[in-house]
């Protein structure tokens, strides 16, 4: 798929040991790992738009997207379950990449080789961008968890005309010294191929990469994350990658061989498969998704 670290729209899965965990937690899933979406397609979750105005797009082509309130970076968090706690969101893409293809185009080092800046990232048939729908659910997850108490840090918010490049993403979550970082994405694979998976960092030494203290902490956050995202949204693991798991290691992505701190990439379905896309497109499954990462960056912090 064409975003910062490309993803080829097949390729043979892989299995992976925390599959159990996410089976464990599937078991105890209403709809189970294959369960249904709720057929109401109710926003029960879904905050009032905030006063944040989206850019202008036409209607035919985007989806209404009511941008979830909060508070503003500088009012007092509450007290809550994750008071102390540092999480970085890291919405995938910008939505002006596309104005911008020779910055983003700059090769930039992921510690064992190079690669572009940033990339546009993926969209659906009707023309809802991916960087579009990880800002949405970005600004959800976001409010989910300064709620109970989270200090939360975006890695961009719409408020730059291009990237930030992958290396510096990964940078902030290191700087920010992060208890946990996930990246928002949507994958554009090939029509049938459907539902979620998980990126998580492989074990890559070499240059300036060094994934071996975060290996296993990030496959348990990937791992918490993967099934609680099943009980919030119904929809399945990945029927493409991932062996069944919604699990998938890698070791060329810049984004996590860079990372110091526990680091996942959360692919929420397929932009290209118009069963996925009619999810990815509805406010109340997208909060239904970042309810679900919530819930599993909870779990993998109170461990």
């Amino acid at each position: 798929m064409p975003y910062d670290d490309s993803v080829p729209p097949t390729r043979r899965a892989r299995p992976l040991l925390v599959a159990a965990a996410l089976a464990a937690l599937c078991l105890t899933a209403v709809a189970g790992c294959g369960g249904a979406q709720d057929p109401a397609g109710t926003d029960t979750g879904a905050a009032k738009p905030g006063p944040e105005a989206e850019a202008t797009a036409s209607p035919s082509t985007t989806p209404a997207e009511p941008r979830p309130s909060g508070a503003t970076p500088t009012a007092p968090l509450p007290q809550g379950p994750l008071t102390g706690r540092t999480v970085v969101i890291d919405p995938g893409h910008n939505p002006r990449n596309r104005e911008h293809t020779e910055e983003i185009s700059r090769q930039v080092d992921i510690g064992t080789g190079r690669k572009e800046c940033d990339t546009t990232g993926t969209a659906t048939d009707a023309g809802y961008a991916e960087a579009r729908f990880t800002l949405d659910v970005s600004h959800r997850l976001r409010d989910v968890l300064r709620a109970q108490g989270a200090r939360v840090v975006l890695t961009h918010d719409d408020d730059r005309p291009f990237g930030p490049c992958i290396d510096e993403r990964a940078r902030t979550g290191n700087e920010a010294e992060a208890d946990a970082v996930v990246s928002v994405h949507a994958d554009g694979s090939a029509v049938g191929n459907r539902g979620f998976h998980v990126i998580l960092p492989a074990a890559v030494k070499g240059g300036g990469a060094d994934t071996s203290k975060i290996v296993k902490s990030s496959a348990d956050l990937g791992a918490r994350i993967a099934g609680h995202f099943v009980k919030a949204t119904g929809s399945a693991p990945s029927n493409y990658i991932g062996g069944g798991t919604g699990l998938d290691p890698r070791g060329d992505l810049g984004g996590l061989n860079l990372s110091t701190v526990p680091k996942v990439f959360v692919e929420c379905g397929n932009m290209r498969d118009p069963e996925d896309a009619a999810l990815l497109t509805d406010p109340g499954w997208r909060q239904k998704a970042a309810q679900g990462m919530a819930d599993g960056i909870a779990a993998y912090l109170k461990g």
